[in-house]
């Protein structure tokens, strides 16, 4: 199976697609993991994101090469952001190519919680205020 990891302080920029595929793909599911306007029942501007970054890539990857043996899949493709990310703006996106869309879904559903639960990501909601409005925006 094929890994990209990329953690990152910039916006995400997913690369398109480009078909034709190889042929041995029947499935491409793809996770964008959008910032939301509550968080524990208060509004916010946005979520600072801290990661340990050599701990939390070693542990994306070796939870896609485990959850291969389980679902086996062709590629996966995983951003995550750190820093501020505004309200409405991606902290993750995930994509996976799978033979077929039974295991791409399930996958995808459970690298997700894999990845909720076991990598060092942390967030921290940014409330309103003059200095959190001009760091989440910039």
């Amino acid at each position: 199976m094929e890994i990209e990891i990329l953690i990152t302080e910039k916006p995400i920029v997913v690369p398109p697609l480009e078909f034709p595929l190889q042929g041995e793909t029947g499935a491409i599911i793809e996770f964008w993991g959008v910032v939301r306007l509550m968080e524990k029942g208060k509004k916010i501007a946005g979520l600072d994101y801290e990661a340990y970054q050599p701990m939390a890539k070693k542990i994306l990857y070796e939870i896609a090469e485990e959850l291969s043996k389980k679902y086996p899949c062709k590629k996966i493709e995983v951003h995550h952001r750190l820093g501020a990310v505004a309200v409405g703006e991606p902290s993750l996106f995930i994509r996976i190519f799978g033979k077929h869309r039974m295991e791409a879904f399930q996958f995808a559903q459970e690298y997700i919680d894999k990845l909720k639960a076991e990598v060092p990501i942390w967030k921290n909601p940014l409330t309103y205020g003059p200095s959190c409005l001009s760091s989440v925006q910039s």
